[in-house]
């Protein structure tokens, strides 16, 4: 059993030719061709589309809010002057 060999090939091509016909098989074929173009085209705006809504990535904050500060970088907005 194995492999297909090239007689093999060759009869299986002889019936697609019979099924099909010689004037249709580029037609099938271009059909064939624009399906996978569509595909990939379909794939590539999906692909956009996470992008363009991913959300943008915010850095955190120097200090969060609760902790203690660093001698002499109080908040002194409430000082008087």
């Amino acid at each position: 059993m194995g492999s297909f060999s090239l007689m093999h090939w060759i009869v299986v091509l002889a019936i697609i030719l019979i099924l099909f016909g010689a004037g249709k098989l580029p037609r099938v074929m271009g059909d064939f061709a624009k399906g996978i173009k569509a595909f990939k085209a379909g794939m590539k705006e999906e692909e956009d589309e996470a992008e363009a809504t991913a959300p943008p990535q915010v850095p955190p904050p120097a200090a969060a809010a609760g902790t203690a500060t660093p001698a002499g970088t109080a908040d002194r907005t409430h000082e008087r002057v």
